[in-house]
């Protein structure tokens, strides 16, 4: 995972270091920070959103007449939980964390210049493992034969189609954005003979506070 973090760091300066010079006068470096959302969708099991968090960095220049593009990177933190029986058969929720990392390439239409802007386009995200707590591995997953620790290892990488809406002033915005994964998130389990045909698709909003320097 930090191979890849690295990875796409050096992709985001690679382009960042392009778009400066292309449009010298008009980019600003973003620094974003903020909190998710994280909904696994799915009716496989029963699944709750939980909040989490996220940070990054973020160039936006201009592209052409109302149009600008922005080119972010982002690490995040997301949380969801899934009804489980514990082995004293007692209900529980068991917390699911993902570390993940995106890039993102979106266009932003301009509605008021500098203050209000629509966006739109891809994000890869690249995926750790699910991460629970280690005396709750065990634990049944409600309607299922299946034991938490059976699905904490999923694909790999994401791709999500996204919309948001960025709104403030030129060096301080907020940005509100909903993200939807195309990817069976669990795909490469049902190579696994678990018994169950696993479809899973993800969600995730976002509100973030962008500092332009």
């Amino acid at each position: 995972m930090r191979k890849i973090s690295l990875s796409l760091v050096f992709v985001f300066c690679t382009i960042s270091a392009f778009s400066q010079y292309k449009y010298r006068d008009s980019n600003r470096i973003g620094i974003s920070f903020g909190v998710n959302q994280f909904t696994l969708n799915t009716d496989n099991f029963e699944t709750k959103p939980e909040l989490g968090w996220d940070a990054g960095l973020c160039m936006r220049g201009n592209f052409y007449n109302n149009w600008d593009m922005v080119y972010a990177i982002q690490f995040s933190e997301n949380n969801f939980s899934v009804a489980t029986n514990s082995l004293t058969l007692a209900k529980e929720d068991v917390n699911y964390k993902l570390a993940s990392a995106q890039i993102a390439l979106q266009a932003s239409f301009k509605i008021i210049e500098s203050h209000l802007s629509l966006e739109f386009g891809p994000i890869v995200q690249v995926n750790g493992k699910f991460k629970i707590d280690s005396n709750k591995e065990n634990n049944n997953i409600s309607g299922t034969t299946l034991l938490a620790k059976d699905i904490v290892d999923i694909s790999k990488f994401n791709l999500y189609p996204t919309v948001g809406i960025t709104a403030g002033v030129r060096h301080f915005r907020i940005n509100f954005s909903y993200q939807y994964g195309l990817n069976n998130m669990l795909a490469n389990l049902n190579n696994k003979n678990l018994g169950v045909n696993f479809k899973v698709n993800s969600g995730i909003i976002n509100a973030d506070l962008i500092l332009y320097l």
